[in-house]
């Protein structure tokens, strides 16, 4: 009996939000329809159509967590365009969050495809966040590692932050904060448990990560699937979906590979090889530099 009654009232739930959103469709059907204009306004067209996305994602807004006004994604020089740009472009579907691009010093960033972006704030100039997204890159991640003054700014963050996030090698800066220390996380397939354990963190082989508020993320597209979890856990399943929706998210690769378990071993090899070139002597450089 209680068994039923809870699959009526969840029945009942889902025809009044589908009623919800029915409803919003047919008005704005009519508002179009029913214009004595010929040819309607096309600002206005674009101004309803805003109105009703709105609308109908605050009707499926149903399962809301928590209350995340400020959404920080930081950006340097080399940032991986994808790593901030994907979970950015998810979690921004949040209804009425305020999302940041915030740089480490003043003025343009360009990106590792040579994108150039101008962020909105500066390190200096932002003292809290609902959540906090550092994505990766390469030669620049490694540069922000040992950055004291970024990672004494990312444990400020965290001392207030609902979330605190990293996307790919992005896990690196977020380990040399300290943050990671004692905890489970994951990063990109490059020598991930040697990069993690450097820092007392536990590598786990898995998409994304969670352990308490700290989320962590694969490689670069993971960051993706991890900004989806995070949607889902703030704002529940449907809303969660209709923004899978929205992007198409149904990722369907044309060939196996992505990870070291799916990659030929020589390709990994020769992968390997090569980022070795370029990331070892630098780490042992700045190693060397603090410790003298």
């Amino acid at each position: 009996m209680t068994f039923s009654l809870h699959l009526l009232a969840a029945q009942e739930l889902t025809a009044n939000l589908m009623q919800k959103i029915l409803a919003l469709i047919v008005m704005l059907s009519l508002s179009w329809g029913c214009s004595n204009d010929p040819i309607p306004n096309t600002r206005e067209k674009v101004n309803a159509s805003h109105s009703a996305h709105d609308s109908l994602m605050q009707a499926m807004n149903q399962n809301q967590k928590a209350t995340l006004k400020t959404l920080g994604v930081l950006v340097y020089d080399g940032v991986n365009d994808l790593d901030y740009a994907g979970p950015l472009y998810v979690l921004g579907q949040m209804m009425g969050i305020e999302r940041k691009l915030i740089s480490i010093e003043d003025g343009p960033v360009m990106t590792v495809m040579g994108v150039e972006l101008n962020p909105d704030a500066t390190i200096d100039e932002v003292d809290q966040l609902d959540l906090l997204v550092i994505p990766g890159g390469a030669r620049g991640t490694i540069l922000a590692a040992y950055d004291d003054k970024l990672l004494s700014w990312i444990r400020k963050i965290d001392d207030n932050s609902l979330y605190t996030a990293s996307v790919c090698t992005g896990a690196w800066i977020l380990a040399a904060s300290g943050l990671l220390e004692g905890r489970k996380a994951t990063t990109n397939w490059y020598r991930a448990e040697e990069m993690l354990e450097k820092y007392d963190a536990q590598f786990v082989p898995e998409r994304y990560v969670r352990d308490g508020k700290c989320w962590t993320a694969a490689g670069v597209t993971a960051g993706m699937d991890m900004a989806l979890a995070m949607l889902e856990d703030l704002r529940g399943f449907d809303y969660a979906q209709a923004v899978m929706l929205d992007m198409e998210y149904d990722p369907a690769p044309p060939i196996l590979g992505g990870s070291p378990g799916k990659t030929r071993p020589a390709v990994t090899q020769m992968m390997t090889a090569m980022y070795d070139q370029g990331v070892l002597p630098l780490i042992d450089s700045l190693d060397i530099s603090r410790i003298q």
